[in-house]
């Protein structure tokens, strides 16, 4: 028996229904659920998914009896309509339509009025008795024929049409006349000549054969490819074809064609929401040719209409029991539906419709929380451009921390500061950010950088602190001294306003509208909800009591990580730092360390006192070691001018001996070197330090009455020696500390799990450590053997040819990295079951990662405080998921 790719909808022969949408489309499948349902659907049939897949996998040649059952299915629609497809007296005619399994707006226009030619157009004149109509339909088609199918420029189109209402002194397509349009259409045909040399074809099977081509094509054009590596859909799906009976809204004055919402998609309110034309086809209402009517003056204008559509979409709605995005045409006073699917909707619309579904019965609590996106959710968290703002961008990078900025820009941290205090909003453009920016960073409402990628300083820095942030922006030359930057020929100056979108890239010149996010109640009940449903844990990545109490307002269950050496960037703290680093012998070092201990404790102190008894991660000091290093190009560059000027010879004295400290801590790969707890055992004091501010804190929060429950993590083992070394040393400190103070409280040592050879030997390593915590940010690193500040040289080009399907520094790499996550879980349970499990890398907000981290089972995750709902959400989905 021959595989079936046809399937037939509508007047009663419907062989298709909505839960086929991976094999029909979501299109398809919604079409003959509609006609089962016995709404008013042109009948029609639908080319599955299957066949396009088959198409491409045979070098773009028909399955075998797919042409036989295309021709099979067109009998079935003449003799359902009385018409025949060709025929010059009585000619049938459909439209080409896509449709995915998802819906992917844009990805193909549809061709409309497809079975015309010269003499069917006749025809139709005749059998419809308006010749106007009919010769509007044929340059109509024409031109999608031309545009989708041939590839042709709309516009070249439109400016025939453009020259010929101007010569008529006419505004409107609907005041030219029959002549007029008979006159376009050879115009038409005679631009198709020129371009692209070849005669219309006059074959309506032609017609079709080429129009379901081009369908197939429009899967791998480049916007489809880009919109499905946007929203995540897989390649290898395919789209079906749907080809559908016409009705005609340009018909006259009692005809027309409209797109309605059954809420509004906005904001989710409970209202009728849409816009129609009369005398007009569907491509109309969407184009901007002539402006829409709202659909509510249709009840005035149509009232039986209005109240049958009423009726239609209030039944779709109930049956699909979700918000509908419905198309639908009057043809002469009678009403057809064209098309219903799952509206798009924002964010906020998203959990307004949800939650007001469970009220009204339509859904359940759990599928309530699924009708939400987790990807979607970060709009509602962050500043956004008004949805009405036209922007033009001068350049794009890469989206590196969500939201919207707007401000002045300037080139330095200390200029961001001191317009901050005079109450400017200002942008913070670099080259690249380093720790020192990131006062500068914190005062400005957004960060640009020309270099760098996702995971860079900027990025990962912008994200924690909820700064709209676009990094690796190639398009743009910063010259930082003289205070400007370039795109093009445009050169941008300090004080000049730029506005971000950070979750597209875009830079704009000037000033765009923002709108704040509004967390409802609805918000918070969605939260509400999915925390009842989902097990696994969200923590915070919180480096200051700022930043805890912001996770607090969001949600979260503790901190996964506070990453001390971000305590160490404050003005006041960096010279202190080097002094440590920088130091000869242990003395200096020592009356370093003596200086930073009771600024930690202090900075202990507040996060445990924010956090009131909640688990909170401290990760010891791992600093790549060239991040706190004064800047040898600067220092050399002054030291050549000293002994040229023969200057003070005490300062060339010390600018000497730094720079050769400078040159021997140097390392040709920082973040392979001297970092964590290789640091931890060569300068053991330092780590010693930390742990006594951690505990002395810790002891004055208890002796108070409050509670604490600290995780000391040693970071970047890859021995069990390492570990063991280090977590000696760590406890002889604490055992002091609380001797001394004569208190006990929980606490526990673990680790951070991030060098790929400790997931293997987790079991080893499980033997000291009561925790892990995976850093997949460099374990991406260490497996790919990718550096994440380099790597967006070439990541975006692997994406587009398809080496790679999504940036492994955005969403976790499941089967190479994910797989040594795993390996480290299984292994770590081996040695302690009751072993704790969590992971703190970039990797912990984004939603398809905290799925998988579920699956393998992790007891939390741990992110940015802007994305814990993100989090919480997506863990909720993965239980509810595993259930179903």
């Amino acid at each position: 028996m021959k595989k079936q790719y046809v399937y037939f909808f509508g007047a009663g022969k419907t062989e298709g229904n909505t839960t086929m949408r991976n094999l029909l489309g979501g299109k398809g499948a919604d079409l003959a659920e509609m006609a089962s349902l016995d709404i008013p659907v042109p009948p029609g049939f639908t080319v599955s998914t299957e066949a396009c897949i088959e198409y491409y996998n045979n070098k773009e040649q028909y399955p075998e009896g797919l042409w036989d059952q295309v021709e099979l299915n067109l009998k079935k629609l003449e003799e359902s309509m009385g018409l025949k497809f060709g025929d010059e007296k009585a000619p049938l005619l459909v439209s080409v339509r896509s449709g995915a399994r998802v819906s992917m707006p844009g990805m193909m226009d549809t061709v409309l009025n497809l079975g015309l030619t010269e003499k069917s157009v006749e025809g139709l004149a005749v059998k419809s008795g308006n010749a106007r109509f009919a010769y509007d339909s044929y340059r109509r088609f024409i031109n999608m024929f031309g545009n989708v199918v041939l590839g042709m420029e709309h516009k070249d189109f439109e400016e025939i049409m453009d020259r010929k209402k101007e010569e008529r002194g006419v505004k409107l397509d609907t005041e030219l006349g029959t002549e007029d349009l008979k006159d376009l259409v050879v115009k038409y045909k005679d631009l198709v000549k020129k371009e692209k040399n070849i005669d219309f074809p006059e074959d309506p099977r032609e017609q079709l054969r080429m129009s379901i081509n081009a369908v197939f094509g429009s899967w791998n054009n480049q916007r489809a490819v880009t919109y499905r590596k946007i929203n995540k859909i897989p390649g290898d799906w395919g789209t079906a074809v749907n080809i559908q009976t016409m009705v005609f809204g340009n018909m006259g004055e009692n005809s027309g064609t409209g797109v309605a919402f059954t809420r509004d998609p906005a904001n989710g309110e409970k209202r009728f929401f849409g816009e129609y034309l009369i005398d007009a086809q569907g491509e109309d209402v969407v184009a901007g040719i002539r402006t829409p009517q709202p659909i509510e003056t249709l009840k005035q204008r149509m009232p039986a209409i209005y109240e049958e559509l009423e009726g239609i979409y209030k039944r779709l709605e109930q049956h699909f029991k979700d918000m509908q995005d419905i198309e639908f045409t009057i043809q002469e006073g009678k009403l057809y539906m064209l098309q219903t699917r799952r509206g798009k909707r924002t964010a906020l619309s998203s959990v307004k419709i949800a939650v007001d579904m469970v009220g009204e019965g339509l859904i359940d609590k759990k599928e309530a929380v699924l009708r939400v996106d987790p990807y979607q959710l970060d709009q509602l968290l962050h500043p956004m451009f008004d949805s009405k703002a036209k922007v033009t961008p001068i350049a794009k990078g890469l989206p590196g921390s969500s939201g919207a900025a707007v401000g002045k820009v300037v080139f330095t941290a200390e200029r961001a500061e001191e317009l901050h205090d005079q109450g400017e909003n200002v942008i913070l453009v670099r080259n690249e950010t380093s720790p020192e920016d990131v006062g500068g960073m914190y005062a400005s409402k957004g960060i640009l950088t020309a270099r760098g990628g996702l995971t860079s300083h900027a990025a990962v820095v912008g994200r924690g602190m909820g700064k709209c942030c676009v990094v690796g922006c190639g398009a743009i030359s910063v010259n930082e001294e003289e205070g400007y930057f370039k795109v093009d020929d445009k050169v941008i100056k300090e004080g000049d306003f730029i506005s971000l979108n950070g979750n597209t890239g875009e830079v704009i010149l000037g000033k765009v509208d923002l709108v704040e996010p509004e967390l409802s109640g609805d918000f918070d009940t969605i939260m509400l909800w999915a925390d009842e449903i989902r097990t696994l844990g969200v923590r915070a990545n919180a480096d200051t009591r700022q930043d805890a109490e912001t996770a607090i307002k969001f949600g979260t269950e503790g901190i996964g990580l506070t990453r001390t050496e971000h305590m160490f960037f404050k003005e006041d703290r960096i010279p202190i730092v080097r002094e440590m680093i920088m130091a000869k012998d242990k003395e200096i070092r020592d009356k370093a360390l003596e200086k930073l201990l009771p600024m930690q404790r202090e900075d202990f102190y507040e996060i445990f006192e924010a956090m009131k008894g909640m688990p909170v991660t401290i990760r010891l000091l791992d600093p790549p070691l060239h991040e706190f290093l004064p800047k040898h190009d600067e220092l050399f560059a002054e030291l050549t001018e000293l002994k040229i000027k023969k200057g003070d010879q005490k300062r060339i004295d010390e600018l000497t001996d730094t720079l050769q400290r400078i040159e021997g801590l140097s390392e040709f790969n920082p973040m392979l070197g001297h970092r964590g707890c290789r640091l931890g055992i060569t300068f053991p004091e330092i780590y010693d330090m930390q742990v006594r501010a951690i505990f002395e804190a810790a002891v004055e929060i208890v002796k108070k009455g409050g509670k604490v429950l600290p995780e000391v993590m040693i970071p970047l083992p890859g021995t069990i020696e390492e570990m063991r070394i280090t977590k000696e040393s760590a406890q002889n400190v604490i055992d002091d500390v609380l001797k001394n103070a004569g208190v006990d409280f929980h606490y526990m040592i673990g680790t951070m799990i991030e060098v790929p050879r400790a997931a293997l030997i987790a079991d080893q390593i499980a033997e000291e450590a009561e925790f892990f915590s995976f850093g997949t940010n460099d374990m991406t690193q260490m497996t790919f053997g990718f550096s994440r500040d380099d790597a967006g040289k070439f990541l975006p080009f692997y994406i587009d040819k398809g080496i790679l399907k999504i940036d492994p520094f955005v969403a976790i790499d499941q089967e190479g990295v994910g797989e040594m996550v795993k390996i480290g879980v299984e292994r770590g349970k081996k040695t302690r079951p009751d072993i704790e499990l969590g992971t703190c890398g970039e990797h912990s907000g984004e939603p398809s990662s905290v799925e998988f981290f579920y699956r393998i089972g992790l007891d939390y995750v741990s992110c940015s405080p802007y994305l814990i709902p993100v989090a919480r959400l997506a863990a909720a989905h993965a239980k509810i998921k595993e259930e179903k």
